[in-house]
Formats: C-alpha cells, sequence, structure tokens
C-alpha cells in the first residue's frame, strides 16, 4: 500500500491523489503541512529534506517527493494506461505541460487565487490582483489555442500531461470569471470535469 503524506486541499497533493484514483490504488494519506503542521518535524524532513508536501512511500520503502515526480512514476509502473502516453512524444508533450505548469500557469495564478482565496478581504491588494488575473488569461490562452489542435493536452487521449492544469484550470476559471472565451479550455475542463477521480479528489474539496 503507498502513503502519501499531504493535505487534501494543495494543489500538489490533489494531482498525486487523483492519479491514485485513476490507477485505482490502495494507498493511505496522512493529513499534513498547513493547518496539520508536522512538515518541519524531524521524522517528516528524513523523508523530504523541502519540508513541503507530498511525499510518496511505497511498500518497498521507496520515498519520492515532488508532485510531478510521482505522478509519472505511478504512472509508469501501473501503466502505461490509463496516464502514461504509450508513445516517446506523447510523454515528452505530458512533460511539457506539466512543467509549464510549474514554471508559467502556477505562478500566474497564484497571486490571484492567494489574495482571494488566503487573504481576509480588507488586506488584499488590488494591483496584484489586476496583474495576477492578466498574466492568467494569457497563459490560459495559450493552453486554450494548444486545445484548438487535440482533444487533450498531449494527444487525443486524457494522460497525466492534463492533471496539474486541469487543477489549475477549476481555479482559474472560478477566480477569473471576467475572461474573454476560451471554448477549447472549457471543453476539454468539461470532459475533465466528468471523471470520477477528479471529482473526488479535486471538484469536491473546498478551495481554501
Amino acid at each position: 500500500m503507498l502513503t502519501i503524506w499531504g493535505r487534501t486541499t494543495s494543489s500538489n497533493v490533489q494531482k498525486v491523489m487523483w492519479a491514485i484514483g485513476e490507477l485505482g490504488l490502495a494507498h493511505e494519506r496522512i493529513d499534513l503541512g498547513g493547518p496539520f503542521g508536522g512538515n518541519k518535524e524531524p521524522d517528516y524532513l528524513a523523508l523530504n529534506p523541502n519540508g513541503l508536501i507530498p511525499t510518496m512511500r511505497d511498500d518497498d520503502g521507496f520515498v519520492l517527493w515532488e508532485s510531478n515526480a510521482i505522478v509519472r512514476h505511478l504512472a509508469a509502473i501501473h501503466g502505461p494506461e490509463p496516464l502514461e502516453p504509450a508513445d516517446a512524444r506523447g510523454r515528452a508533450r505530458a512533460g511539457q505541460w506539466m512543467d509549464w505548469q510549474l514554471c508559467v500557469a502556477g505562478p500566474a495564478l497564484f497571486p490571484v487565487f492567494w489574495q482571494l482565496v488566503r487573504t481576509p478581504q480588507e488586506k488584499r491588494d488590488a494591483a496584484a490582483i489586476a496583474a495576477g488575473k492578466e498574466k492568467s488569461i494569457a497563459a490560459f490562452g495559450i493552453a486554450d489555442a494548444a486545445l484548438g489542435r487535440s482533444a487533450y493536452l498531449a494527444g487525443d487521449s486524457f494522460s497525466y500531461g492534463d492533471i496539474p492544469l486541469a487543477i489549475m484550470a477549476r481555479r482559474f476559471l472560478e477566480l477569473v470569471p471576467e475572461r474573454p472565451a476560451m471554448p477549447n479550455l472549457e471543453r476539454w475542463y468539461g470532459a475533465i470535469d466528468l471523471r470520477p477521480a477528479f471529482q473526488q479528489h479535486v471538484a469536491s474539496i473546498p478551495m481554501v
């Protein structure tokens, strides 16, 4: 059985839990980080010296941290379907979009999420929100254009390449209503939203 450390409201933990749900893997998840604390304790730092979440340990004692790495690892050893593209180019495209979420889409949206969700109204920075919305619209416009060429980010089938960005897309679509039309992104997200594992591990979790 897999052990996963991390709270359900973390977008990075949601990536791993969604992948576990798609793969139907037996697991135990332990609340950690945020209001639960524990991520700076020596026992946890021995597993993950970053003190971040999530961290995974398998039956053999193999420990892995960094959410995208965990998702790719689980897909590789329990796949290739339904998460890992079968061909090298598909895997490269999926990895490209996973990295892009970390480097572009996530940082663009972060100020919007932090200010609107985790900051009391009287302390919000209107300029940071506006700048974040502008950057987020530009970023998700790139994804919208790509999704006009294929059903999913890595091709015509759902893959782990869709997981990180779909979690961010949920936040984008809810927090940035004043956006231009993005029909391809919305079509893709509608298909994602029908997946039971997404509903269980992402859509049903409060955005806090």
